[in-house]
């Protein structure tokens, strides 16, 4: 069986949590592949808001096996943190969750770490979410890490307290005002790994390909989105992984030719969280509407989201990175009472129109050239069946097909796993 993959198209905070909730039926095991607890998937079902930041979004169905892949990164602390609150809801995380052996674990030094690179940077910092994540992973690649299969071993503590020796000096060179008690930090480390051991550890590649020859249904759930992809993405102001297609295949270990269907989530408008380029950014009353209709907020940090129209240049190149099939469009109820809408379909670029995404991005390269649609009022967030969608809103996705060439399956009107209207069969 081929290995479906479920990715973000744009800079994050799209909705791929509520997509794998509500896709988890179709499947018996949900796997995440790469990045951490930077970030924030929300789901929303029975009158409750869930948020998870490792755990995969399929935890909440009873015949869902979730694994966490070896591509992320695992805060101990967090981690116990998503499975107290599940514990809490009576959630029976202990028969489902599985986590592999090659996982990189944050360590608090990691954060320390994190603190004290971004505080050096000053007005050039990056936006990091300071969850440690850029250098675990910078350990990972420097063969310096420390894997979830070392904590089977005797001497992982040893491990630990070079790595964390070598951070304090590193901490120390940058020569910034970090206040911290590393005694205290690593006690509540250390409870936190006592919970973790409790898991199911497992050598997840072989895991994966076994389920595969006996025919299990397999979807890789992404973390982040394809414009902060450490390689494509709007470069330095990315994640510290590969939040595309490739990634899944390096997160996980499945061969490139085992991947499947490969589901895009947007959003009907874009959003971005952090610093960085983003060419459709609105900074008038409509931007301010979608962030506060859309309640546009980071769902790991609380960062409140800048907010633009549509842009089809970068949602383009993001779709032929990822060799996207099916597309899902999020949050069309928030658009409802715009009389006009914008989508971007080039850039004016260096004094010639273009309609790829170039290099840089940055403001004084790029000028957006927009295209305007008829916008609809009626509130879509009761609407079960495509048919009941306005006339705009229906013409707003013919054109959106038309100019990526890929089919609109999916049209979420709502964040609740019940608001989730299916336009077209899913293959």
């Amino acid at each position: 069986m081929a290995v479906d993959l479920l990715l973000g198209l744009q800079w994050g905070d799209e909705g791929k949590g509520k997509i794998v909730d509500v896709l988890t039926n179709n499947y018996n095991i949900i796997a995440r592949f790469q990045g951490g607890p930077n970030a924030g998937h929300t789901l929303v079902f029975n009158g409750r808001k869930h948020v998870l930041h490792t755990i995969p979004s399929g935890i909440f169905h009873d015949e869902a096996i979730n694994l966490v892949g070896n591509g992320v990164v695992i805060d101990p602390v967090i981690f116990k943190g998503e499975l107290d609150k599940l514990e809490e809801q009576q959630v029976d995380y202990r028969k489902s969750l599985l986590i592999s052996r090659k996982a990189h674990i944050i360590l608090p030094t990691h954060r320390l770490l994190d603190a004290a690179s971004e505080a050096s940077k000053g007005k050039a910092k990056i936006g990091s979410t300071l969850k440690g994540i850029g250098p675990t992973y910078m350990d990972k690649t420097g063969r310096n890490g420390i894997r979830v299969g070392d904590l089977e071993l005797s001497d992982w503590k040893e491990k630990y307290r070079a790595l964390a020796n070598k951070h304090e000096s590193m901490i120390a060179y940058y020569n910034v005002d970090i206040q911290y008690n590393l005694k205290e930090l690593e006690e509540e480390f250390f409870k936190a790994v006592k919970v973790l051991k409790s898991l199911k550890f497992i050598d997840s590649e072989e895991y994966i390909y076994q389920a595969q020859k006996s025919g299990k249904t397999i979807l890789a759930e992404g973390a982040q989105g394809s414009l902060l992809d450490i390689d494509f993405g709007t470069y330095p102001f990315v994640t510290s992984s590969n939040t595309t297609a490739a990634g899944a295949c390096t997160g996980l270990g499945v061969a490139p030719n085992q991947i499947g269907e490969v589901f895009g989530i947007f959003k009907a408008y874009t959003t971005r969280v952090g610093s960085g380029p983003f060419p459709t950014e609105l900074f008038d009353e409509d931007g301010e509407t979608m962030g506060r209709v859309g309640n546009e907020f980071g769902a790991t940090t609380g960062r409140p989201r800048r907010c633009g129209w549509l842009d089809l240049v970068a949602l383009k190149y993001a779709c032929q990175v990822n060799g996207v099939t099916q597309l899902m469009m999020m949050k069309g109820d928030v658009l409802s009472g715009f009389k006009t809408l914008k989508v971007c379909t080039s850039y004016k670029y260096k004094g010639e129109v273009i309609s790829h995404l170039p290099y840089n991005i940055e403001p004084e390269n790029v000028e957006p050239i927009y295209s305007e649609l008829k916008g609809w009022n009626e509130d879509l967030t009761a609407m079960s069946d495509a048919s009941q969608l306005p006339g705009a809103l229906k013409d707003y996705i013919a054109f959106l097909e038309k100019e990526l060439e890929i089919p609109i399956t999916i049209v979420s009107v709502g964040p609740d796993r019940k608001q989730t209207i299916f336009r077209k069969q899913l293959v």
